[in-house]
């Protein structure tokens, strides 16, 4: 018998992974709940990509025993001013803002599906939030529910009758439980990247939704704000 023989094997998971401080909460709580997570970040042609450099750095920090970038341009498709050219808001907005990127976690977290397919992980995570979030419909219960029941409806393994559960484990959470919850787990908030329109550097504007709903978070968690801002 080897050493390591009497240990219990840990699940797999699929983690996905931005760089931004929710996904990261969310990897340093699947690590927290004993899965071996898989880090996926997509590089969809964002407007810079300080959060995938982000995202790597926190995989690594975090324990990950894997983290994939897969390239998906949507600025193919446009329609977002993440990947459009389209102005990045500063002012708060009215309904669902334009950066709302059309399909982007469906995408995700069906390329989160396939990966976790071949690994044979059950286990999907995604740091989506309802409560201190921009509006957009794919970040409501709703659509986890539904995306969970495709993902037992359109794979092999689901047909076969493996059994996919999609966590999102922030939805219910405000920024400053995120803020914590974070902190508790181990999350160098520092050296996550949130702003819609950082430089090369990941410095953040200061100015758009994600940059007010992340500075909120730490205002409210009673926590000081570790986040590098450009100059005025």
């Amino acid at each position: 018998m080897t050493a390591n023989e009497d240990e219990p094997t840990r699940a797999r998971a699929v983690v996905l992974v931005s760089g931004g401080m929710d996904s990261v909460a969310t990897l340093a709580i699947a690590r927290a709940q004993g899965f071996d997570c898989h880090a996926l970040s997509v590089d969809y042609g964002q407007r810079h990509h300080a959060e995938l450099d982000a995202a790597r750095r926190n995989a690594a920090a975090l324990g990950a025993v894997a983290h994939k970038v897969v390239h998906i341009d949507l600025r193919m498709l446009g329609g977002s001013a993440l990947t459009d050219d389209i102005a990045v808001p500063e002012a708060a907005s009215v309904g669902i803002p334009v950066t709302y990127v059309p399909a982007r976690n469906t995408i995700m977290l069906s390329v989160a599906l396939g990966w976790a397919e071949v690994l044979g992980a059950h286990d999907l995570f995604c740091g989506v939030n309802a409560v201190d979030y921009s509006g957009y419909p794919d970040c409501r219960p709703e659509f986890i529910r539904a995306f969970e029941q495709l993902a037992n409806l359109a794979t092999k393994a689901g047909v076969e009758g493996t059994r996919f559960r999609v966590h999102a484990p922030l939805m219910a959470m405000s920024k400053a439980d995120i803020v914590r919850a974070g902190l508790a787990h181990g999350v160098d908030f520092a050296n996550t990247v949130s702003c819609y329109q950082a430089d090369a550097e990941g410095r953040a504007c200061g100015r758009c939704d994600a940059c007010r709903l992340r500075r909120q978070g730490f205002l409210d968690a009673g926590v000081p704000d570790p986040t590098r801002y450009r100059a005025p």
